[in-house]
């Protein structure tokens, strides 16, 4: 197991090498964002410099999180830019009462924290909160798309937005557009390149890097027209980042005059929600992400979060939370404390003082379109798909969610959002308003201790999001490393949330060494086969794909046991280097190898992971074969090269802690956790067999051989078979080495 690493300023001295070539990454990440961000709110943008150098230079010190990022996120973008329009008075002085909006903001968060009410976070429904977000996410695009067009948007809310986007067709600035075009180009291919030296540098700074020399061509320094197929279009400085010369023109005073004012107060309200859910909710998704699976300290981070948020709004900031992409970038780059958030401040900073007059050329185009295909990921076909997938119940209360918040604001959607949800429940309960009320608020849920020293959770009547504070409170009472059955077998109805932390109990008990059994569920039904679908006490019935009875059918033919959902050994799998920074959602279609003498079993699975997750989520499948044995074997990786592989050792894999193994293949990367041990091992057998198979990706945690041929694609049937022929293969080698 890895060693965890310390905290402090050991772990400052122990770390600083890595989390300071993590922060280079998550500043260069960090500087069109906090940019654009600020732009899209409808604030100046050093704003968002401000609120990004304040998150690593002040929240670092408060806040609970060990590898997250602190700074302003595109989340509160919506409310943010209708505070400032909902707080005009006419006295132009709307920006100054916005920034004393968000010092209140921050204020009700630092209570947050200190009464410990971070808790209730876990109320608001799953399916709500991502409506809400991709809400966000329409939104953004609905209003950075004119700044990417060059055209000029008379409406401000985001249905008369949308449709003058058609009613300005005619009145594109051709040179904008060509830049967002650019942009956006560069945006979609970057993560389809298989060069990896161009990811040294991240997708936001090569469409900088390109931008700005059309700048330059163009000529946007000065104010004039420029003829493009007959047609003239304006250019000038007015379309490039505006940022202050002197320091004292950076800081924008907040106003509290407005503080008797009711509309002053919902916009206080409104940013202190829509702030403290994303901080959780990014609080969450990053702690799954962190390959030592620490905790945060969630009422700290709110502390921590709102306090900072407090300064950055006294001198002109916007709300800092914990965000998602920064801290997954912070993550993959092998970022080992929070010194990497500190450091990260401290290098934006330097960014601002050294580089304000390239960021004055920066053109808006290339900010608004890293937002626009930031709204788009918050908003894509695929969210709407992996949400159908979890049940039709969770597809309507997202799309109504985020129907609603379109059309009236965000708190408004919040509270649509709960109550079509407990509708719903209702609904599809089966019982009287009374019984379903009672049961919702007076749940029948309780923890016993056994005499064979085992604990039992036993759920009844209606367990969902308005009664899962209790559940959580039993669940902590669990010890680690125990025994624990979860006994749905009673339970009229059973929801998404309730069923994410339950699973996320069951993965956290395995990894303590525990073991958490769920029952019952199999007496319920569902509108989807999707592990965290809303569950209803009736008889469960499922039909098998097309290709899920092809793997049977291969299961049958070599005798081999085929389970549609396996929810075993999630863990295990992360002992693997792919799978180290991944989050693992579960494994299905799964067929085993019988048990045999040689002690040797072989698995061939479809795999759903996560790289990142909310605002950076990127949901995968690969089918991978899984090779365990009860003897110990040497640890290493085996990657097929690219072609500049072979030409720049920049591409070498740094994600993976071992030594380079020259003497294997000229086709293939080796890293071996000590050369010494491999030697014997790797042998011209074992050689002959991944050459002539062309395997593209093996490795051993020690204890068991991973390997697949595409890392975002499931195998087809024949593929599987040639698979399952090659694990064969291995196994009598893996015996004939035993053995001898």
């Amino acid at each position: 197991m890895a060693i965890i690493p310390k905290t402090g300023l050991k772990g400052l001295k122990e770390n600083w090498q890595n989390d300071l070539m993590a922060s280079v990454s998550v500043s260069l990440v960090a500087l069109p964002l906090a940019l654009g961000i600020a732009l899209a709110c409808g604030v100046p943008p050093v704003s968002g410099l401000i609120s990004a150098v304040i998150g690593g230079l002040v929240v670092t010190f408060i806040r609970g999180g060990h590898v997250s990022i602190n700074g302003p996120a595109a989340g509160p973008i919506a409310v943010v830019f209708g505070s400032l329009i909902l707080l005009k008075d006419g006295s132009g002085n709307e920006l100054n009462y916005l920034f004393a909006a968000i010092v209140f903001s921050g204020l009700i968060q630092v209570l947050l924290g200190l009464f410990k009410l971070g808790k209730f976070a876990d109320i608001f429904p799953s399916s709500v909160i991502h409506g809400i977000l991709a809400a966000l996410g329409v939104i953004i695009i609905c209003k950075q798309i004119h700044l990417s067009l060059g055209t000029n948007p008379e409406s401000s809310d985001t249905v008369n937005l949308f449709i003058e986007i058609f009613q300005e067709l005619n009145n594109v600035n051709i040179v904008v557009a060509s830049i967002s075009l650019l942009s956006i180009l560069i945006l979609i291919v970057y993560p389809k390149i298989g060069i990896k030296f161009l990811h040294f540098l991240p997708a936001p700074i090569w469409v900088l890097a390109f931008s700005i020399p059309l700048v330059f061509f163009f000529d946007f320094f000065t104010p004039h027209n420029l003829e493009v197929f007959g047609e003239n279009y304006s250019i000038g400085p007015d379309l490039l980042v505006n940022i202050p010369n002197e320091f004292s023109e950076f800081l924008i005073f907040p106003d509290f005059s407005r503080i008797l004012d009711a509309n002053f107060w919902v916009a206080v309200f409104s940013i202190a929600t829509i702030s403290s859910i994303e901080t959780l909710v990014s609080v969450k998704a990053v702690d799954k992400l962190d390959p030592y699976k620490r905790k945060t300290n969630i009422n700290r981070d709110l502390l921590g979060v709102g306090l900072g948020t407090m300064l950055a709004g006294s001198i002109g900031g916007l709300p800092i939370i914990t965000v998602i992409i920064r801290s997954t970038v912070n993550i993959q780059n092998n970022a080992k404390t929070k010194w990497s958030n500190l450091f990260h401040g401290l290098l934006l900073l330097f960014f601002v003082f050294l580089l304000a007059p390239l960021i004055k050329k920066i053109p808006l185009a290339a900010l608004s379109t890293i937002l626009i295909y930031t709204g788009y990921k918050l908003a894509s076909p695929k969210i709407f798909k992996n949400i159908y997938k979890k049940g039709v119940e969770q597809f309507v209360l997202f799309t109504s969610t985020l129907v609603v918040t379109i059309f009236t604001n965000l708190l408004t959607g919040l509270l649509f959002g709960m109550i079509i949800t407990v509708s719903i429940h209702f609904l599809l309960s089966n019982l009287s308003l009374y019984a379903f009320f009672k049961s919702v608020f007076k749940p029948d849920t309780n923890l016993f201790y056994k005499k064979d020293n085992t604990y039992e959770l036993s759920i009844k009547g209606i367990s969902n999001f308005l009664n899962i504070l209790k559940l959580n409170t039993l669940i902590s009472q669990i010890p680690n490393n125990e025994r624990v059955t979860i006994d749905f077998s009673d339970c009229q109805l059973v929801d998404l949330s309730v069923l994410e932390n339950v699973y996320e109990f069951k993965r956290q008990q395995k990894e303590s060494g525990g073991n958490a059994i769920i029952k019952g569920l199999n007496k319920h039904v569902s509108s989807s086969n999707h592990k965290y679908a809303l569950k209803i006490l009736k008889a469960q019935r499922s039909t098998l794909s097309k290709r899920q009875i092809g793997i049977q059918n291969i299961a049958d033919e070599f005798n081999w046991g085929y389970k549609r959902l396996s929810f075993k050994k999630l863990t295990d799998l992360e002992s693997f280097y792919f799978f180290k920074r991944r989050i693992i959602l579960e494994k299905h279609n799964s067929i085993t190898s019988r048990n045999d003498n040689t002690g040797i079993n072989l698995e061939i699975t479809d795999v759903s992971f996560d790289e990142g997750a909310m605002l950076s989520s990127m949901e995968h499948i690969v089918t991978v074969a899984i090779i365990s044995t009860v003897h110990e074997i040497p640890k290493f990786t085996i990657e097929k090269k690219s072609l500049t592989d072979k030409y720049l050792p920049i591409t070498r894999p740094k994600d993976i802690d071992y030594v380079l193994y020259k003497d294997f293949s000229e086709d293939y990367i080796v890293k071996v956790e000590n050369d010494t041990n491999v030697d014997k091992f790797f042998n011209e057998e074992f050689a002959d067999i991944i050459l002539s198979n062309k395997i593209n990706h093996l490795e051993s945690n020690g204890e068991a051989l991973l390997l697949f041929n595409n890392e975002l694609t499931t195998a087809e049937i024949p593929e599987i078979v040639k698979l399952l022929h090659f694990c064969e293969k291995l196994k009598l080698y893996l015996a004939e080495t035993n053995n001898t």
